[in-house]
């Protein structure tokens, strides 16, 4: 008979289960490879830093973004700034026309037509453009604005007479040119 209490001799062709081998790590393999926990605390001190450094990069950004409003404010509360130095000259020349004494209209006109050459002189400093199309010149509705259409010898949708000049900044519409346009002439019946 078998005894109930016998175990059976393992036998050496048979496979072996490693979880039946499973000792404790001696204090040789803890030797070869870091522990968990030291893992864990390397891990989280990574963290860390990366956290550190996300919040670096986030202060940065909202600081650029900042400096870039404070920036565009500056630029847009001074934007005009060469522009008023440039018409400085032409308040001084027009002061100084008002303020002569015994002035003849000779010489009254020649300084006018000086401080329109300064004023003119800023404004081409500052990128502003005349528009004064001339007779027979094609209407162009983005340049010019019809006030009138008349019959006249000139060719339809030509300008036959400029009334006030436009003015464009930097190639974009300040103020359109305006103009009267020649219309055609009706028809005889005969």
């Amino acid at each position: 008979m078998s005894d109930p209490n016998h175990k059976p001799e393992p036998n050496e062709d048979a496979p072996q289960d490693p979880r039946n081998d499973a000792q404790p790590p001696s204090s040789d393999e803890t030797a070869q490879g870091p522990s968990l926990e030291t893992l864990l605390a390397e891990a989280q001190a990574k963290i860390e830093q990366q956290r550190d450094a996300w919040l670096r990069a986030l202060a940065d950004a909202d600081n650029a973004r900042k400096r870039a409003a404070l920036d565009i404010a500056a630029a847009q509360k001074f934007a005009v700034e060469g522009l008023v130095q440039e018409l400085l000259p032409v308040i001084d020349s027009l002061e100084a026309a008002l303020g002569a004494d015994g002035v003849d209209a000779e010489t009254l006109r020649s300084g006018v037509e000086l401080t329109l050459k300064q004023l003119r002189a800023a404004f081409e400093k500052s990128y502003v453009a005349e528009i004064a199309p001339a007779a027979g010149e094609r209407f162009d509705p983005n340049r010019h604005e019809a006030m009138a259409a008349v019959e006249a010898d000139a060719e339809p949708n030509t300008v036959v007479a400029l009334l006030q000049k436009g003015y464009t900044l930097n190639d974009r519409m300040v103020r359109p040119a305006l103009v009267t346009v020649a219309k055609p002439r009706p028809a005889n019946d005969a």
